[in-house]
């Protein structure tokens, strides 16, 4: 059975790196099981928002919680992708896919398993004994998508995953996201600098601009665009 998804918020949270940081007194939270897009201009805070909801970085004021309980540290229910693949060079496709399971001692063929769903179920069957440099940059982000979705996470944490790809593949991957997460019940804050593909991939826009967080629902491009 899929956990639920995790229920996240921020409470007047300000978050950022050296004096001052970058956000301030911030309030947002995510529901159960939705897909919130985070747009803004470079250096406004994407990235180290997300950082706090994965507890990579804690708060130097307010809060930020995971279904009512404040995050301390990384926690396997909340997955990070980044728009770097950061697929273990030495390890195959099937051992780096299988690898948060490994972590969790999940039993050997259990694990294997699970993997193997996983990445059939991105579109890479046949590909289990690859290694990350014998696969195209779209290819190695099916596996980080897969390993990530590998551990059941409540949350998953999207930094620009598909920044670094070309048109065609950057289409391909928003399509198998959409579809992969329709068999989910995961939270999903997925951070773009695209508006098309904000409009896409999101149920709520976040605007992130020097004026704070600004939610957008059924919201237009030029209305993103007038935000930003």
């Amino acid at each position: 059975m899929t956990a639920s998804g995790l229920r996240l918020t921020l409470d007047g949270a300000s978050l950022g790196y050296g004096r001052g940081g970058v956000l301030h007194g911030v309030d947002l939270e995510v529901e159960p099981g939705e897909i919130l897009v985070v747009v803004g201009a470079s250096g406004s805070g994407k990235s180290t928002l997300l950082r706090g909801l994965a507890g990579l970085l804690p708060p130097y004021a307010g809060r930020i919680l995971a279904h009512g309980e404040e995050i301390t540290g990384p926690s396997p229910d909340r997955a990070m992708i980044f728009q770097e693949d950061g697929l273990l060079p030495w390890r195959t496709v099937l051992r780096n896919v299988e690898l948060p399971l490994a972590i969790r001692k999940v039993p050997k063929q259990r694990r294997r398993d699970a993997a193997r769903e996983w990445i059939a179920r991105v579109g890479l069957a046949g590909f289990e004994d690859r290694l990350p440099r014998e696969l195209s940059g779209g290819m190695r982000q099916r596996v980080q998508l897969a390993r990530a979705l590998a551990g059941a996470p409540r949350a998953v944490l999207m930094d620009e995953p598909f920044g670094a790809l070309d048109a065609q593949t950057r289409a391909e991957m928003q399509r198998l996201l959409l579809d992969v997460l329709r068999d989910t019940s995961a939270t999903v804050v997925f951070v773009t600098h695209d508006v098309d593909e904000a409009l896409l991939l999101g149920h709520r826009i976040a605007v992130l601009t020097s004026g704070g967080v600004r939610i957008l629902a059924g919201a237009t491009r030029e209305q993103i665009l007038k935000e930003l």
